[in-house]
């Protein structure tokens, strides 16, 4: 397998393809990812190896970018300590609905160690083929790391990160310097007029809480 970082057992004793995560700075990070024209063993085995790299690497999401590969795929696993493993595949995923507005406190398995606020959707529905290439809708409300997960990784297949929507972009700056990552690419950032004054209410509502 290209790319593979390691092939290590899991817990249950299966051998699992680890893939090297990319790091901010890399270039695939920043481009449009291609969309995916069948769900092939190929597709179907890149699908595998991001759930593995995404759960050795303690995530809840990653996406094919991350891994070095610019198809429109990604996966997530929102199941807490006490459920089941529940990881979800979306291929060639489409935001069919978005609305509400919440403040997400972030980090990137590209981003080692770096957090910040940033903007993000209350409700979002998405609609995408799983690994079988059946088409399924998922709608996720009210700010749920569902709903903000979603967000996150579909940013990335446009090459889109999540410091882009950054609420302070100084804060941002400082905590990329901190972890010696790269710099703020302030050119990068999304404008998102509405939702940014939507954010700015609802900061000011818990400062008059």
């Amino acid at each position: 397998l290209p790319h593979v970082y390691a092939t290590i057992l899991s817990k249950e004793g299966i051998k699992m393809a680890v893939r090297k995560i990319v790091k901010y700075g890399t270039e695939s990070l920043r481009q449009p990812s291609k969309e995916v024209h069948k769900v092939s063993q190929k597709v179907k085995n890149l699908v595998q190896d991001l759930i593995d790299t995404m759960y050795a690497s303690n995530g809840v999401g990653l996406a094919a970018p991350q891994i070095g590969e610019n198809v429109r795929i990604f996966v997530l696993d929102v199941s807490t300590n006490e459920e089941p493993l529940n990881p979800i595949v979306f291929i060639n995923p489409k935001i069919i609905k978005k609305s509400g507005a919440c403040i997400s406190h972030e980090g990137c398995l590209s981003f080692p160690e770096a957090f910040t606020d940033v903007r993000r959707y209350a409700n979002v529905m998405v609609k995408a083929l799983d690994s079988n290439g059946r088409s399924f809708v998922l709608e996720a409300k009210e700010g749920t790391l569902l709903a903000r997960c979603i967000q996150h990784e579909f940013d990335h297949l446009d090459g889109v990160l999540f410091i882009d929507h950054a609420i302070n972009r100084f804060e941002a700056e400082e905590v990329l310097s901190k972890n010696n990552l790269p710099p703020l690419q302030v050119e990068k950032m999304v404008e998102e007029p509405e939702l940014a004054k939507a954010v700015d209410e609802l900061k000011e509502k818990e400062v008059n809480k």
